[in-house]
């Protein structure tokens, strides 16, 4: 098989790679290749109590696609669902085929095309395309990241990771420990907290947890009077101005924003809680992502007894639960380890160009989307600091941008050319979570200023990114030679 584009990938950015290829290059034809047996990504992936999106659905939602419903922050089921209805919406649905895993792509530059080695429900294919457009997520879906605690085949009970989550596993009425303190812990704890007979969150240190209505009440108010795309772009934008300032306050008064957000949970939790030991984080805010909490759910929890934090670490785990180094016993029947993901590098696919493999971590980052030398290929990742779709969508519409200049000047190719001016100065990621720190031997590196800058900064990427020229002094067209 040959087509133009080639996407990895039927999550979020997949789709929305799709519908920007068949809206602005309606002349070409592509194909998303999904490695699993369904859409959806993280949202078809993930089953644990209360999965959930830690973004507002008028961001996390697409720029094309209105979310219509009452709750801003949705549960994964809904978000399941309407990223189906996106796809019929747009006609993508014969586009996606499934159990289909790219497991190499190698550049032949005489030919100026990709030659694909792909896993079809379990068989070897080849395909070949013009540009590879890579739209598999951040993570592995394979594998997250498990730690080995000492002495857990000890324990008599049952361990499992959110990730792979056992939806007949029976939780009611048991003791059931939650080890994490990130996005996916408070949302599993409340969740749990409903029907276990207790729910421990155990961490090693506490995160920034920020509590928000789970409706956003000037959404309701103005789909009554205005038109559903209307009310949308408002609250999108709102959004986007809010998320904006908060982080932009954050990096410029660190230390009163923290003072603030432990203010908030002081107000939560009362005075008799222990906020400094379990909810004052050690580093800045958003030195790693915040974690969001709709209508209070966690904090809930915790007051009504239901749930409780624990701040300490793992000695070993126990028959009948875990010790901790303080010398405490935590009795639990069900340890769930929500200790985080692994990172992959190029949605785990051994890229080459003409039989030499592409180190990711040797390459710089061209906007954030292309590699230095490597021709006709990009990739999707999204914002750490604001919604996945927003960059997502950005980087949909650009790729659609260079496919049509690279035929509107008759070119078969293109490649960010390295600039020895471009001093390497940067992990691609400025965070300081273990998911990014364990991978960042595998990510690509950036440098100090644009082209080769990855800012986290929606606005200004709609600059760099949606409204500058495609060319600039980087960037090289080019034909094979003959």
């Amino acid at each position: 098989m040959h087509k133009d584009i080639i996407i990895v990938g039927a999550g979020i950015s997949g789709i929305a790679a799709g519908y920007n290829l068949q809206k602005s290059c309606p002349n070409k034809s592509f194909a998303i290749l999904e490695g699993r047996e369904a859409l959806g990504g993280t949202w078809d992936l993930f089953k644990d109590p209360g999965v959930r999106s830690d973004s507002d659905m008028h961001t996390l939602g697409f720029r094309f696609k209105p979310w219509i419903h009452k709750r801003s922050i949705a549960d994964g089921p809904s978000i399941l669902k309407y990223l189906n209805e996106t796809v019929d919406d747009y006609n993508l649905r014969d586009k996606i085929t499934y159990n289909q895993k790219v497991i190499s792509s190698n550049w032949q530059p005489d030919k100026s095309i990709w030659e694909l080695t792909v896993h079809d429900n379990g068989q070897e294919v080849s395909m070949t395309c013009n540009f590879l457009f890579l739209c598999g997520g951040y993570y592995s879906y394979d594998k997250p990241y498990m730690p080995d605690f000492p002495g857990q085949e000890e324990f008599n009970g049952r361990i499992i990771h959110p990730q792979f989550w056992d939806e007949s596993l029976d939780y009611a009425n048991k003791k059931v420990v939650v080890i994490g303190s990130g996005a996916t812990a408070v949302t599993l704890v409340p969740a749990i907290a409903e029907t276990a007979e207790q729910v421990t969150m155990l961490q090693r240190s506490p995160s920034y947890v920020v509590s928000a209505p789970g409706e956003d009440s000037w959404s309701n108010a103005l789909s009554k009077v205005f038109p559903i795309k209307f009310t949308y772009f408002m609250i999108r934008w709102k959004n986007i101005l809010r998320t904006s300032l908060g982080f932009y306050l954050a990096r410029k008064y660190p230390d009163r924003v923290k003072e603030k957000l432990i203010n908030l949970v002081s107000e939560e939790l009362g005075d008799d809680f222990d906020v400094q030991k379990h909810f004052t984080p050690s580093y800045k805010p958003w030195d790693q992502r915040m974690c969001l909490v709709p209508d209070s759910d966690l904090f809930t929890s915790i007051k009504d007894g239901r749930a409780n934090v624990v701040t300490d670490t793992i000695d070993r785990f126990t028959p009948t639960g875990i010790l901790l180094n303080s010398g405490n016993q935590v009795e639990a029947d069900i340890i769930v380890s929500a200790t985080g993901i692994e990172l992959n590098s190029l949605c785990d696919i051994n890229v080459s160009v003409d039989g030499t493999k592409v180190e990711a971590h040797r390459k710089l980052s061209y906007k954030g989307m292309m590699l230095s030398g490597v021709p006709n290929l990009a990739f999707c990742f999204g914002y750490v600091n604001a919604s996945w779709t927003l960059r997502a969508d950005l980087t949909c519409e650009y790729v659609c941008r260079l496919i049509n200049r690279m035929d509107k000047e008759g070119f078969a190719a293109c490649a960010p050319e390295e600039d020895p001016k471009a001093l390497v100065d940067d992990d691609y990621i400025d965070f300081t979570s273990g998911y990014v720190q364990r991978a960042l031997d595998i990510l690509p590196k950036q440098g100090k200023k644009s082209p080769w800058r990855n800012y986290q900064n929606y606005l200004l990427d709609i600059f760099y990114v949606r409204l500058f020229s495609i060319k600039d002094s980087t960037l090289r067209f080019y034909n094979p030679k003959n």
